[in-house]
């Protein structure tokens, strides 16, 4: 089943490698979407794909990569649209 899910993470998630680690990881995945920096210090993303595979970067979003920390993880589940072609890190 296709999902669609919009995240805000928060926490020391900028300027650890967060967005360029979860574009390797979506691409891994197959997902689809995009993610940027918010100027609160937040990262956000909207993520589309498979069920099981937006499952895997959920669990991702909660850890990060090694110098990241997060704090907290807000995820609002969206109706899937299918709208993007590949997974992009917005500036």
């Amino acid at each position: 089943m296709k999902k669609r899910i919009h995240v805000f993470i928060s926490g020391r998630v900028q300027g650890v490698f967060f967005r360029y680690t979860s574009k390797e990881l979506a691409e891994q995945l197959g997902v689809t979407g995009w993610i940027r920096n918010l100027p609160d210090g937040r990262v956000e993303a909207i993520v589309e794909g498979d069920e099981d595979k937006i499952e895997e970067m959920i669990e991702f979003f909660h850890k990060g990569p090694p110098l990241a920390r997060v704090d907290k993880v807000e995820i609002i589940e969206e109706e899937y649209k299918g709208e993007f072609k590949d997974f992009r890190i917005k500036y």
